[in-house]
């Protein structure tokens, strides 16, 4: 069947780490099975790191030094703000040893859990960096036909539209059947409008913000050479990214995206005068949330 345009290209980041819960899938993840993290410096001058987490349920073996004393105690929860993608936001501003830190953090996150929450942003002290990885990672493939055939390319995952398909639903539907990762879609990053493209028509190129839903890759082999979780570094710093200006303005986009300085559009369903079918209006949620 042909599927009409646009096309679009989900973004999945992710950082993975082997004690702390992964932001997609185990518990510290920012798309789909790690957690996402990264350092910036706070008005004070430390270090602090930010994190997008999923509330999974921590490993048992998360910190070897917590005892069976620290199980019985009754730790209070992390002091936590609502964010606008049904997560928590929590900044750390008290001295605390890490085994504490665990601790408390597995209280938080199962009372989060049971509110509904689907994520956790952490902001860290310098002296709790140890627990996590400071690494984001992104969803990419390499695929087995067309223009990046045997190029060693790593590309993030994209696909076309189906006619009548929500571009927010398409992003889901696309990730799923490249890579068999689930996820939910979170933002519309940017958007490129071309013409003269396909068919001898005008195409619109949407980068899609995705949280993972889970974390272990099943790809598809009819199109896909091969799928992995990617440190962003690592994918941003390939040749051909740094040499065409829609991909390097892309990778700038996601990096400004994860240091917290770049907001996307998310979909608010919405309907008009003209017809009773419900629509999506893409806007950036936050910032008209802060206006009103």
């Amino acid at each position: 069947m042909l599927r009409s345009l646009p096309k679009l290209s989900p973004l999945l980041s992710s950082a993975r780490t082997t004690n702390i819960p992964r932001f997609l899938a185990n518990s510290l993840r920012f798309v789909s099975s790690a957690q996402t993290i990264t350092r910036t410096k706070t008005s004070t001058g430390r270090i602090a790191m930010t994190t997008r987490a999923p509330i999974r349920p921590m490993s048992s073996s998360t910190v070897s030094s917590i005892t069976a004393e620290d199980h019985v105690q009754q730790p209070k929860l992390l002091k936590s703000t609502d964010d606008d993608h049904d997560g928590v936001i929590v900044e750390m501003d008290q001295p605390m040893d890490a085994a504490t830190f665990v601790l408390i953090l597995r209280s938080s996150i199962s009372h989060w859990k049971q509110l509904g929450k689907k994520g956790v942003w952490i902001k860290l002290p310098i002296h709790l960096a140890s627990l996590v990885e400071p690494l984001v990672k992104v969803l990419v493939v390499q695929e087995n036909s067309g223009h990046f055939r045997g190029s060693g390319v790593w590309k993030f995952p994209t696909g076309v539209v189906d006619q009548e398909e929500d571009i927010c639903v398409a992003a889901v539907r696309e990730v799923k059947e490249e890579t068999g990762v689930d996820s939910e879609f979170v933002e519309v990053l940017a958007f490129r409008q071309s013409h003269k493209s396909f068919f001898d028509k005008s195409d619109l190129f949407f980068v899609c913000m995705m949280r993972p839903l889970s974390s272990d890759i099943q790809k598809q082999r009819l199109e896909i050479e091969a799928s992995r979780w990617m440190p962003f570094e690592e994918y941003s710093a390939q040749p051909f990214v740094q040499k065409h200006d829609l991909l390097k303005y892309i990778s700038d986009v996601c990096s400004a995206k994860i240091d917290g300085r770049y907001s996307g559009y998310s979909a608010v369903s919405t309907s008009s005068s003209f017809s009773d079918q419900k629509y999506y209006l893409y806007l950036n949620a936050g910032a008209l949330k802060s206006s009103l």
